[in-house]
């Protein structure tokens, strides 16, 4: 038997995002708060964050009732009115904490030679109305953020720790939050977490398709891990697709900017030949989504394993002056994009609903917060638009730590919570079913659950997924656990959270487009899944 290793504190975050590092800064002068990283504090979807963060800062040109029509439009119908007022019109303030952090927003200087910040515009936006730290925006926010988590005193990093699940008291409807059962990746052992507060800051589940623009790290482990406990989940068959992420070996997880087709970059399939045209009048400036489903469709008619995007025909000056970086990153593979088209897929970019949460990020359990992309707040509705998600990971961590240290001083300490029993399972000697299983999920869920779905697809999906989740919690039941289990068990568990939505929406709405309900219905409302939690090996119930 391992040593046991307890921790206590007063608030834990799953998570080192901008979500769950905003939180912890706006709690730590108060109260101990520990942060816990599933691999290294700046690894994480934030990083790669490429755009910016929308908030009004010009109230001559626009206005806040402008940002909300904007959202409510690329939500198609979906957005919850309330909760996407609430996120805009806390924007600015919560844009001003960014900037005292010290995030470096670019700026300008106007007509009169006052400096002022740079803001631009980005798709579904009507007004300039996104701050932004030239292309990298989110390394930026992540960057600073660590700086000031690792500067204070009140704040503990756990770094290499998997959260496995939650620890809980009570019956269906009254379950209270204690802590959690987290496994130290470099120790190979699993602490338990006691904690008056628990906050998941997870992020995604993108890692569930076979290709994503997200890092490894995101698999849904807030999602499943809030799932099993209790929490209602919300509008998870709305996954939004990239069109063009780089198809290769060397360069996964790797965006081609859709500024490129802005350039005149064109679409070809494998023999040469265009087709956008057939597909939109719009041809490859059409919308995100539809170019993502005549990808899809070419790539499934002819059973391609990509198509590719073409700027060759351009000045080489001219690519390598607008394009710098994807020339450099594609050269240091060997291809040369002044020369030869770019092999590119769609990918798996960012999961639009999750936990169901209050406006204060507190969910069905009292003390259990999901704030940022784990989160499903009515702010996306069926599709997200440009900029609003790292602004969502800030105000509702904002939120969160308002409610928080509103209830800290009267909240009484955990009780004694059990250890972790591994008496009756052993070390795994069949680490292949893992590798096997994880590969099986991530293809039938990118050929029958992607970008174009159907009944018959689903249905398929869905069988596959029952067996998958009997082989893992057998698996689960029997061995050690390990990060590559812990992912694969969740992945599952939100495989199957986004098949069974997508089952039930019978109508195609912004990201979920299928061919047996290919309208819009009149009247909609949002997927909400509901489930008592099964009983599991941790059984993290009191």
């Amino acid at each position: 038997m391992k040593e046991q290793v307890q921790h206590q504190t007063d608030v834990i975050i799953v998570g080192s995002g901008a979500a769950g590092l905003s939180l912890a800064l706006s709690l730590a002068n108060t109260c101990r708060v520990t942060v816990l990283s599933k691999g290294e504090l700046r690894e994480g979807s934030t990083l790669y964050a490429q755009g910016g963060i929308a908030a009004v800062f010009d109230k001559k040109n626009d206005s806040i009732e402008s940002h909300v029509d904007d959202t409510l439009a690329a939500g198609a119908g979906l957005c919850d009115r309330e909760a996407v007022h609430y996120t805009a019109t806390n924007a600015k303030q919560c844009l001003k904490w960014l900037i005292e952090q010290g995030v470096p927003f670019d700026m300008e200087f106007d007509s009169k030679g006052r400096e002022r910040f740079h803001l631009t515009r980005e798709g579904g936006h009507s007004h300039r109305r996104i701050l932004h730290a030239a292309d990298a925006t989110g390394k930026a926010v992540q960057s600073t953020l660590i700086e000031r988590v690792q500067e204070h005193p009140n704040i503990l990093l756990l770094e290499q720790y998997n959260a496995i699940d939650l620890i809980t008291q009570g019956t269906s409807g009254h379950k209270v939050v204690h802590g959690l059962y987290v496994y130290n990746r470099r120790a190979n052992r699993v602490e338990t977490v006691t904690a008056k507060f628990v906050a998941l800051a997870t992020g995604g589940a993108s890692k569930v398709y076979l290709y994503t623009s997200n890092p490894d790290v995101s698999s849904g482990d807030g999602i499943a891990m809030a799932w099993r406990a209790g929490c209602r989940v919300a509008n998870m068959e709305f996954n939004q697709f990239h069109p063009t992420s780089l198809y290769h070996p060397e360069l996964q997880n790797f965006l081609i900017t859709e500024a490129m087709r802005g350039e005149g970059a064109l679409l070809r399939r494998p023999d040469g030949t265009r087709f956008m045209p057939d597909f939109d009048d719009r041809e490859e400036l059409a919308p995100r989504d539809v170019v993502a489903r005549a990808i899809d469709y070419e790539m499934k008619r002819l059973g391609a394993n990509c198509v590719y995007l073409d700027i060759s025909h351009k000045d080489k000056d001219f690519i390598i002056e607008h394009f710098p970086t994807i020339y450099a990153k594609c050269l240091s593979v060997g291809l040369d994009i002044t020369k030869e088209p770019i092999p590119v897929v769609p990918a798996a970019h960012y999961t639009c609903g999750g936990v169901m949460t209050d406006f204060n990020g507190l969910t069905d359990i009292s003390n259990l917060y999901a704030i940022g992309e784990v989160a499903y707040t009515g702010l996306h509705g069926a599709n997200r638009m440009a900029s609003n998600s790292l602004l969502e990971c800030i105000v509702f961590a904002h939120a969160a730590a308002k409610d928080i240290l509103a209830k800290i001083d009267t909240q009484p300490l955990p009780p004694e919570l059990p250890e972790w029993d591994e008496s009756q399972v052993n070390d795994s000697d069949e680490e292949v079913v893992i590798t096997h299983n994880w590969h099986e999920l991530r293809l039938f869920m990118w050929d029958y659950v992607g970008i174009v779905r159907s009944t018959k697809r689903l249905e398929r999906a869905l069988r596959r997924v029952e067996l998958l989740q009997q082989e893992i919690q057998e698996y689960y039941s029997h061995f050690r656990v390990s990060n590559n289990l812990l992912e694969l068990r969740n992945l599952v568990q939100v495989a199957e959270l986004i098949i069974r939505s997508a089952l039930a929406r019978k109508e195609s709405r912004g990201l979920h487009y299928t061919l047996d309900f290919p309208n819009s219905a009149e009247t909609t409302e949002p997927t909400v899944l509901s489930s008592d939690a099964p009983k599991c090996q941790s059984d993290g119930t009191l």
